[in-house]
């Protein structure tokens, strides 16, 4: 028997329950991995929350939950080649991340080793925010010059985004709430408040104008940055309902074929670097999936298996 995560009804937190459950084992073309860490993503909440947005998905109650996880795979079923028991690899498998066990097929799951100097905490952060961050850095088409401003900058998408404009060559500013000002001033920040007269608190900070933008919460900085002027074709969004806004929506699925990899060794070799905002164990899945729907996270919420 093995630890899971199931979902057994759409719905808040409450829905979410540890069960025992038979331990699956590696068919033909696939992988099991034993999991170390699952880290949590908004869209994780969103897909059990709202039975339409998980029909899109795939997702039918009752299910599994998360997407995000680091471990070892310990079992390769037969056809499956480039991976052996022991391989400490991350990626992604829709709704089974939060698991003791995960079965994955390399070929349509996002299976990748995992760099030698990278631990499994943080490598289970990486999967969706690194290939958000890489789609909205493409999208923005950063620059040498740049003045970008990033909404939700201290998200665990943000915290990419900043420093990848920023290795770009990029000026960035980034909104957030007061609290949330130290952390992003060491990320190399220039913080913004949001809410109501951010236009305004933007042209203060850069009289010269901005040339990208991207919104990682909503619609606000998306609004801003096109009165501000910027086209549309340079201002991303991930998770906006609007749907008159004129800009351009991206997220993981328009990253290239290796930013996760690319992305992961720029991680491991110290040149990027990741915020965790807690851990939790499996057990306490409620409360962690309760903080991740805050939505005022400084990083990622990560689950220990």
């Amino acid at each position: 028997m093995s630890k899971s995560v199931i979902v057994e009804a759409f719905g808040g937190p409450d829905v979410l329950h540890v069960r025992e459950v038979p331990a699956p084992h590696a068919g033909t073309g696939q992988l099991r991995i034993k999991t170390a860490a699952a880290g949590l993503n908004p869209m994780d909440w969103l897909i059990i929350a709202d039975d339409a947005l998980g029909a899109e998905f795939g997702v039918h109650p009752p299910t599994g939950f998360g997407y995000d996880f680091a471990g070892v795979v310990d079992e390769v079923g037969d056809s499956v080649t480039g991976f052996k028991v022991g391989d400490r690899v991350f990626g992604g498998a829709m709704s089974r991340a939060a698991a003791e066990f995960i079965l994955a097929d390399p070929a349509t799951d996002e299976v990748r080793h995992l760099p030698d100097s990278l631990d499994f905490v943080t490598a289970s952060t990486l999967p969706v925010a690194a290939r958000t961050a890489a789609a909205v850095i493409d999208t923005m088409g950063i620059t040498h010059g740049d003045t970008v401003l990033v909404g939700g900058a201290a998200g665990g998408v943000g915290v990419l985004t900043v420093q990848l404009a920023q290795l770009a060559g990029a000026r960035v500013i980034g909104t957030g709430s007061q609290d949330s000002f130290e952390f992003l001033l060491g990320l190399g920040v220039e913080p913004v408040q949001y809410g109501p007269g951010l236009i305004d608190r933007v042209r203060a900070i850069a009289p010269g104008g901005i040339s990208a933008a991207a919104d990682l919460f909503g619609s606000e900085t998306a609004h801003v940055a096109l009165a501000l002027g910027v086209p549309g074709s340079r201002v991303a969004t991930i998770a906006t309902q609007d749907p008159g806004l004129a800009a351009t929506k991206t997220g993981a699925a328009n990253s290239a074929a290796d930013a996760l990899t690319t992305i992961a060794a720029l991680v491991a070799d110290g040149t990027l670097t990741v915020s965790i905002a807690a851990q939790y164990p499996l057990r306490d899945i409620r409360s962690a999936v309760t903080r991740q729907a805050s939505r005022h996270l400084r990083g990622k919420i990560v689950l220990t298996v």
